[in-house]
């Protein structure tokens, strides 16, 4: 395993993290508890030390699984979240942050956080959604003050809304956050435009996620592939997006000349290969998944050719749940 800086917080991160929204149960189905347990600690024994959760994952699960695997272990790095009061994931520009991040709710999340990781502190504490326009205001960045000089949240970060890599600049230069989470893959390419030369130039550690396009980018989603009833993914594939995307698929294997089952590890070490980018956050709800992501990170990062070949594949798209 690979370790990089975490921005400018003296953090050293496993450059493949754990990605445990799965492992809550919430809008995946088909997790069982053993085996999330079996896989979080089979990413520990290969060196994974960073593990993304939230409180809305299965409403404190996941972050109670990692307690029950982990106890207050101090080789671990945990980055949790607050969600938006209103449960509104894609907010709409003119939103009141009063509404979905007032001071005393973000503590009181943060403290049920705590307590469902069993520790005093958490070493990252994410806000689960985001709009500029919120940036300057006092209150917020008095929270954000409150949350660090408490020692409850190590660091500060936010998961940038679905999309909008942009829509964080702000915050950034108000100097209190410490890194972004945000989704980049061989499709959405956009935090390369302007995002992450700012996290570099400036120091801000970067969490990727959805290096897999949800399930995209394994080639294992195809058109004929069936969702379980209740899973997230019936909605993100809807319409007519399993067939675009397999042609997608398709098209990116003849580019390179590799087997379809060779993509999972060339849409990792693309994440990997940026160097503004920290950490790389996949869902692992099996040991299987864990090897094969390990696996993709000892390779190392892609060569510039076939980088050069990957970057023609950008799709453009803004669709998500909201």
């Amino acid at each position: 395993m690979q370790y990089r800086e975490f921005g400018n917080t003296g953090l050293r991160v496993s450059e493949i993290g754990y990605g445990a929204w799965g492992i809550g149960k919430a809008l995946w189905v088909g997790a069982e508890d053993d085996e999330s347990l079996r896989s979080l600690r089979a990413a520990h024994d290969a060196g994974v030390n960073f593990y993304d959760t939230a409180l809305v994952y299965g409403d404190g699960h996941s972050e109670q699984l990692i307690a029950q695997c982990f106890g207050d272990s101090g080789d671990i790095i945990i980055a949790s979240k607050v969600p938006p009061r209103d449960y509104v994931w894609a907010q709409k520009p003119g939103a009141k942050r009063e509404a979905v991040f007032p001071r005393k709710y973000v503590l009181e999340c943060l403290d049920r956080s705590l307590k469902n990781l069993g520790r005093q502190s958490v070493d990252i504490y994410q806000f689960h959604t985001w709009l500029d326009d919120w940036a300057s205001e006092r209150e917020w960045q008095e929270t954000v003050r409150e949350m660090k000089s408490s020692g409850k949240a190590k660091f500060v970060g936010i998961s940038i809304q679905n999309h909008q890599p942009t829509n964080v600049l702000r915050a950034l230069d108000t100097g209190l956050i410490d890194c972004v989470q945000v989704i980049y893959n061989i499709f959405d390419q956009s935090p390369g435009d302007e995002l992450f030369p700012y996290c570099q130039k400036n120091g801000i550690g970067v969490i990727v996620r959805v290096p897999f396009d949800e399930g995209s980018l394994t080639g294992k989603i195809t058109p004929d592939t069936a969702f379980p009833e209740g899973d997230f993914r019936n909605l993100y594939f809807s319409g007519g997006r399993k067939q675009e995307a397999w042609e997608r698929v398709l098209a990116i294997a003849l580019d390179l000349g590799i087997s379809m089952d060779r993509l999972p590890e060339i849409a990792l070490r693309f994440c990997l290969s940026h160097p503004a980018v920290s950490t790389a956050i996949p869902g692992m709800r099996s040991t299987a998944h864990v090897a094969a992501n390990i696996a993709a990170s000892n390779a190392g990062a892609l060569p510039q050719d076939t980088l050069r070949k990957l970057r023609k594949h950008r799709w453009v798209r803004s669709f998500y749940w909201a």
